[in-house]
């Protein structure tokens, strides 16, 4: 079988290492990869907006199965336009994706299919919102609707702070993303997150993990895209999961089936869980990234069986085979993301740690240049292990990144603290 992933991180770098473990896979290629995938698997140059351009490009070398990696490509049609040239492939279509390029969209179906979730308004102009904000009062989540990179959520512990990221959301700071707004009441609890295969009509879960979303120790400072995560998250119990699945997932799909979009490739919910009760914060409509790394490395080569299986119709007969392991992935991140960081900077010592299916560097932010691996991007490396236990996945997670000399990048060091304390 010859696959072509779409997407350049860390969480396709963890994809295509678990499609190369399976004897499926025939040939590989990443679009447009970086300097870690390319040590693994082909990568080309490609506009993975563009649905033609991807079409023709599989028709060229004869691809079969197209996993589609990152979000923006799925909101732009592209697996539409792959399904109606014939291609297998794994991803929702782009009406199904608007579970994540809308929160007022998911709002609507968790309103409609009874799914518990927190309270919020939708609005269109800052003045409405400021309003609701006023009469609400603080801590109060302030969403931009549209897709913004992981970073258009604000959790506003003042009034001030909701009122000030209403006035940069309607401003511009976010582009398109931020032209209406949802604002949402501030759940407690212990967040995680949940990942559930589709494939239309069947739902299978295939994991659960832990993000660490604050760009500091302690979970401090702002949030970012994550900073970390690890697999599985206790908070997420076998009775929690049947809940969410009864609950919110079920009755999610039932809907979104019922308005004729049905859901097909990976759903991620995050959930806020207190007492024991799920309830929704967001959903994703592709593998959350770091979580996605630390899922790979617990689930190898049957990753690939499972995601032909939704794409192909075929969860019902299927089944997820886990280990009792524990998997861990600690971020290197470029000092001063998730702000301003420069790129370009040299990354040595990454051939000094030993990677096999224990332990794997994956590439969320590189490139080559000069012969040299670069960082490229905010979030850079994602050094990830497996273990017995949480506790033996993070020492040797951090025992390859002490071993990584890269005086211009970062990580939090308490990754699994929740977990582990």
């Amino acid at each position: 079988m010859n696959i072509l992933i779409l997407g350049g991180g860390g969480r396709e770098h963890s994809i295509a290492w678990a499609v190369m473990q399976n004897p499926k896979c025939d040939k590989l290629i990443v679009a447009p990869g970086n300097a870690g995938i390319a040590q693994i698997a082909e990568c080309a140059s490609l506009d993975i907006l563009n649905g033609a351009a991807v079409v023709n490009f599989c028709d060229e070398n004869t691809i079969d199965f197209v996993i589609v990696g990152p979000e923006a490509p799925l909101a732009a049609g592209v697996s539409d336009r792959l399904r109606d040239a014939g291609l297998l492939v794994f991803g929702p279509s782009q009406a199904a994706a608007q579970l994540e390029a809308s929160k007022h969209f998911t709002k609507s179906i968790c309103d409609a299919a009874g799914a518990p979730t927190a309270a919020y308004g939708h609005f269109t102009d800052a003045a409405s919102a400021r309003a609701y904000v006023t009469a609400q009062g603080a801590p109060i989540v302030v969403k931009a609707d549209g897709l913004a990179a992981g970073k258009g959520v604000i959790v506003a512990e003042t009034e001030a702070q909701a009122l000030a990221a209403i006035d940069d959301m309607f401003g511009g700071e976010f582009g398109d993303a931020g032209a209406e707004v949802v604002i949402e009441e501030f759940m407690t609890g212990e967040e995680a997150s949940f990942f559930v295969l589709c494939d239309g009509e069947n739902a299978l879960p295939i994991g659960t993990a832990q993000d660490h979303k604050r760009v500091g120790d302690g979970d401090t400072g702002p949030n970012t895209g994550g900073m970390g995560a690890y697999s599985p998250a206790p908070v997420l119990t076998d009775a929690v999961a049947d809940l969410a699945m009864e609950r919110i997932i079920r009755p999610t799909l039932r809907e979104m089936a019922r308005r004729g979009t049905p859901y097909q490739g990976v759903l991620y919910a995050g959930l806020m869980i207190q007492n024991g009760q799920p309830r929704l914060v967001e959903y994703n409509v592709r593998f959350g990234d770091p979580e996605c790394q630390v899922l790979m490395m617990r689930l190898g080569a049957q990753a690939l069986d499972l995601m032909q299986a939704a794409a192909e119709g075929r969860l019902a007969e299927a089944q997820v085979n886990w280990a009792t392991d524990h998997a861990l992935t600690v971020v290197m991140a470029a000092k001063g993301y998730p702000g301003s960081y420069e790129k370009g900077s040299a990354i040595n010592g990454l051939d000094d740690t030993t990677e096999d299916s224990f332990h794997m560097i994956f590439h969320a932010g590189t490139a080559m240049a000069d012969g040299r691996i670069v960082a490229s991007g905010g979030r850079v490396l994602n050094v990830t292990a497996r273990g017995a236990s949480l506790q033996q996945a993070r020492d040797r997670a951090y025992m390859m990144v002490d071993r990584i000399d890269w005086p211009e990048g970062f990580c939090r060091r308490d990754i699994g603290w929740r977990a582990l304390s």
